[in-house]
Parts: C-alpha cells; structure tokens; sequence
C-alpha cells in the first residue's frame, strides 16, 4: 500500500511487519492496534498465494463484529473483493459461530467470540485479542496453538487485567526467565503513543486540536483511579495481592451486552415480562458518600445488572422518592436495604409502607463480612452478571479485607467517587436476591 505512513504510525507498522511465528504485543487502550492487525489480517488472507484462513478470538461477540467491520474497511481501501457471508456457524460439535469474510482465493476471515472450543481442529493463522480479558486464557492458548502448526502464526494483543493472568505470565517470561518460547514482544503505553504522533490522529479525526500534554492530563484526569491509569494505559498490571475481588472474577461476570436501563425501561422490561423477579440493594448515604440503589433481574440463578441509581447530595426526600416507586412494583420481590446511621429512619418509613419487603440491614464488622464474602461466592459461582463499566469496576477493585491484631476482619477501600458504595449495594442486592424473605425478618438490625 502507498502512503503507509498516511495510516500507520510506527509502533503499529512495526506489529503489521513483525513476521515472527509468536508475537505479543501489551499496550495501552485505544492506540489502534486492532485496527491495524486488521488490516494485516486482510493482507495475509487475501494474498494469491495464501496458505490459511485466518482466526480472530475476542472476547465477546460485539467486540468480533468490530473486528470484522475493521476488516472490510480496509479491503475497500486496498480494492480487495470481498464476500461478507455475514455470522456462520461453522462448527456444529460446539455449537461455535463466527463473522466470516471470504476473498477471491477463496480464504477467509473468521472473527469469532471467545469459545476456545471453536478454534480445536482448525489449521491457520490465530490472533487473540484482548486475551487477558477472556475467561479462560490457559485453554485458550492451549488450544489455539497447535492450530498454527503446518506454518501458521499465532498473535496475542492486550492491556493487562491483573498480576495473574496467563498474559502477564507470558510477559514476565520473556522479560525475567530469559524468554524460553521466543516471543517476539511489542510495548506500547501512553506515552509512548502519544510521543508517536496519535494526539495528531485523533485531532484530525474529532477536531479538539489538543497538545500533546494537554491529551495525557486529560486522560489522567478521566481515570476513576490509580489503578486504571497504570494498567489501561501504562501496562502496568494491577496488583492483585491485596484486592477482595480478583479480576479473573469480575472478567468472568462481566456481559458487554448488559447494559443499565431507566426507571421507565424497567417499567418497559416488566410489561413485556409481569412475572419477572426483581432485587433490590441500597447503600444509603446523604452527603460525603454516594446513595446507590442496586437493582438486578433474577433468571434462574443469575442476577442481572439492569438499574443503578446513584444520588449524592440529594434530599432526604429525593432519595425516599427514588426506592418508594421501586418498591410499589410487585415484581421488585425483595430489598435489602443499610439501616446505619441515617439510613435507620429511612428503612423504618419504607418497612412500615411495604413491609415483608423490606429487610433492614445494620453495617457490623461481621454482616459486612457475610455480605462480602457472600457477593465474592456469587462471583466465583457466576450467579451475577454485571455491566462492563469503569467505575463499578474501580469500585468493587477498591474493596480491600485486612485482618486486625485482633485477628478480625474489616473492610476498607475507597475509588475517587465512592466509597465502595456501589459494591456494598450489589451485596445487599446479592443478599437480596440469595435468602428467602421472612415478615418481619431484621438481621443486623
């Protein structure tokens, strides 16, 4: 292609022309390496003399149309004929489905979600992306790999998720045991982005004409915390030494396809569904902290994320208002709601108008502790399902145990914006949801 350096900037021309059998590549988020390895993709795919069909694993299947829609942008601008075939299951075993472009020699793209099932059997080129994302890294490489043995090429891209991912293995082999696979590795942060002429890209693409400085301290500033600057954009992985929740459990939660809806979505939800069951958790606050009510859909024995209302500095009467038109649907089944401090008026005013519904809860140093490692179960049993969303992540990340002299238990932890309130509501709400309801049931109260 003319005019490379028109699309690429260097660090990205340096991943497309890397022709190493093992290459990995950990970056910072949104640098335009996907874009980029997509349009190697379609290079090697679309070749005459092209041996294989190419395998892209993401981790969800909106992130695998992305990918493809990448793909196909870049065959227009290369004038490369290409057939979308659109999703094809094309492997019945593992009931795997994938979006599929087939080029004139009759190879093709195949951008599917995270199954590793799906890869076993097949013969190409792999690139995993996002693979510290994925739920299940070691089967996945296991998998993946022998697919590359007749001359194929493997290639993961990712940020880090945490100290204890297979990825972040990977890096520290190559970088601390003298690299013994042979891995061809790529790093790119931040800075090292912006160095490299990206602000510019982006200013042409948006218009802001920010500096270069002035780009970095925005995005410093848009982090909810340490952490999530050092790990999406430093590729610094996150100590997971001291964390309650461990990311491995929240990736496996974690659902691109939940997203949260309004009051007046719900409303539409139960209309399409009266017999849904819905539960309720609220940590109550007035001033310094957020007031956030947690509210989850119940189906079989997963609880999906669907309502979370966060109030801060709101009256006593906005955030009565804001639980009273949820707990008048009869199907919000359940509310377990903190009864500490002032949230004692507000739980005796709401028992008294719904009742059996209401179960007060009162923060001790011991039902926190059942509450945490209650909602922890449910991570690692995968009975919830959660948005994908920064701050619910930062939140629940900020949740530290630490143990007393004494040897008890308490919790700490706070994110930029809350105290851990978020966490402490999906808990209740995990509460909620997980005991049966008994009229005039008080624990902790």
């Amino acid at each position: 292609m003319q005019h490379h350096d028109k699309y690429f900037l260097p660090y990205q021309d340096n991943w497309i022309n890397d022709t190493s059998p093992l290459k990995i590549f950990q970056k910072s988020r949104q640098i335009g390496i996907t874009y980029a390895d997509a349009y190697h993709s379609v290079r090697i795919a679309s070749r005459k003399n092209a041996r294989f069909d190419v395998y892209i694993s993401s981790r969800d299947k909106f992130q695998a149309r992305l990918y493809i829609e990448d793909c196909k942008n870049w065959a227009e601008i290369l004038e490369i004929l290409v057939l979308d075939l659109g999703e094809v299951v094309f492997d019945q075993e593992h009931n795997a489905s994938a979006y599929v472009l087939q080029f004139s020699n009759a190879k093709r793209i195949y951008s599917l979600s995270s199954n590793p099932n799906a890869l076993a059997g097949k013969r190409g080129h792999v690139k995993l992306d996002e693979f510290a994302l994925h739920e299940n890294q070691r089967l996945l490489y296991n998998v993946a790999k022998p697919v590359t043995t007749w001359g194929g090429t493997l290639s993961i891209i990712s940020t880090h998720r945490g100290a204890n991912t297979v990825f972040n293995q990977i890096i520290r082999d190559i970088l601390e045991s003298g690299n013994p696979m042979g891995w061809s590795l790529h790093t790119v942060s931040i800075a090292q982005a912006v160095s490299q002429g990206i602000v510019e890209r982006i200013n042409g693409k948006t218009g802001r004409g920010e500096s270069r400085d002035d780009f970095l301290r925005r995005l410093r500033a848009e982090c909810i915390d340490e952490e999530q600057w050092l790990q999406e954009y430093c590729c610094t992985p996150a100590d997971e030494s001291s964390a309650f929740f461990s990311y491995e459990m929240l990736n496996a939660c974690e659902d691109r396809g939940v997203q949260l809806i309004t009051f007046h979505q719900l409303l539409e939800l139960i209309a399409r569904n009266p017999r849904s069951a819905f539960y309720v958790g609220m940590d109550v606050a007035r001033k310094n902290n957020l007031c956030v009510i947690d509210v989850g859909e119940k189906i079989g024995d997963v609880l999906w994320d669907r309502l979370r209302i966060e109030l801060h500095n709101q009256p006593f009467s906005e955030i009565e208002s804001e639980l009273y038109r949820l707990l008048a649907l009869p199907q919000i089944k359940r509310a377990c709601i903190d009864a500490s401090g002032m949230g004692m008026q507000l739980v005796e005013r709401a028992k008294e108008k719904f009742r059996y519904k209401v179960e007060p809860v009162t923060f001790t140093a011991s039902v926190k502790e059942q509450l945490a490692f209650g909602l922890r179960r449910d991570f690692e049993e995968r009975k919830l399902r959660i948005v994908y969303d920064d701050k619910l992540r930062a939140d629940l990340r900020g949740l530290k145990k630490e143990v007393t002299f004494a040897g008890n238990i308490r919790f700490v932890g706070e994110s930029d914006d809350s105290h851990c309130d978020r966490t402490w509501a999906k808990a209740l709400r995990q509460h909620a949801a997980r005991s049966r309801p008994t009229i005039g049931a008080r624990v902790g109260y």
